[in-house]
């Protein structure tokens, strides 16, 4: 791990840590494993991701996930991920606390939560710190902050300074904003009535929240396809975000990296290499 630190070119492929594997995580991860990085990701021990075709976090659930050809892999502890690291793929670590970056000593870290706040990374926690969203600030939270807000900016490396705050307003897709993102109303159980890729008319039912209460039935609020649904079976708390329907109608975009994904991944890619030539440059 040592060369992996130390140099970007250096005999082993540099490795990179990503606090996070949802669908706009798996984006950077895809992108930085296509440029040659070796990439291990941490998660928590119940991914909440609704872009589960998108979402290598699936690992965690079925011991293995792949997103447009790069495989990930639950690994239980760290002799399993450094294997699996030896074989090109991609290790799921379930460690919220990012209590065993110290262990991997990567060459780079990146926090890919998106949780709209800063829930534990540092600056100097590996070489290189990378951090997504509203709730960090350059320099001093992270080395570079990569902007997510849909518009102008979006991908934009921040190398002083903060991401636009979040507004709470979905990005338009199809002329839709918050129309097309539905929210737990109870809490309870999921029950699934469709599918990811589903075709669906406004007011049919999509799934159902199983709780003290009885059973409860959630419709899509309108035409178009399911783009993103809640595991089955998942616990829910009132207001999490567990559908997402895409207005546009186009089946394939459901299984393959959104725009705004790869848009935030080429800024991770262009901050980390930045950052290392500042470093080899600056000494």
């Amino acid at each position: 791990m040592t060369a992996q630190r130390n140099s970007l070119f250096g005999g082993q492929r540099p490795l990179v840590v990503v606090r996070g594997a949802g669908d706009l995580a798996t984006g950077t991860i895809v992108r930085l494993r296509s440029c040659g990085f070796a990439v291990a990701a941490l998660e928590v021990e119940a991914p909440a991701a609704i872009r589960r075709t998108v979402s290598l976090s699936e690992a965690v659930y079925d011991g293995k996930a792949v997103v447009e050809g790069v495989e990930a892999r639950l690994a239980p502890d760290l002799a399993t991920a450094r294997r699996l690291l030896a074989q090109g793929m991609v290790p799921i670590l379930v460690d919220p606390g990012c209590r065993l970056v110290g262990e991997l000593e990567p060459f780079a870290l990146v926090d890919a939560i998106l949780a709209k706040r800063n829930l534990g990374t540092r600056a100097g926690m590996a070489l290189i710190v990378v951090a997504l969203g509203p709730g960090f600030e350059a320099p001093a939270d992270a080395g570079a902050v990569v902007e997510t807000n849909r518009g102008h900016d979006l991908g934009r490396v921040i190398f002083e300074g903060r991401a636009a705050r979040d507004t709470g307003i979905p990005g338009s897709i199809g002329g839709k904003t918050h129309e097309r993102v539905v929210h737990a109303a109870t809490g309870g159980r999921a029950i699934t009535l469709r599918e990811i890729g589903d075709s669906v008319r406004a007011g049919e039912p999509i799934l159902a929240i199983e709780g003290s209460g009885g059973s409860t039935e959630i419709a899509s609020p309108l035409d178009g396809i399911i783009r993103g649904l809640i595991r089955p079976g998942f616990e829910l708390e009132p207001g999490l975000k567990i559908a997402d329907i895409d207005p546009r109608g186009e089946r394939q975009h459901c299984f393959s990296i959104s725009d705004k994904s790869r848009a935030i991944a080429g800024g991770v890619l262009e901050a980390i290499l930045s950052l290392s030539e500042k470093r080899r440059t600056w000494g």
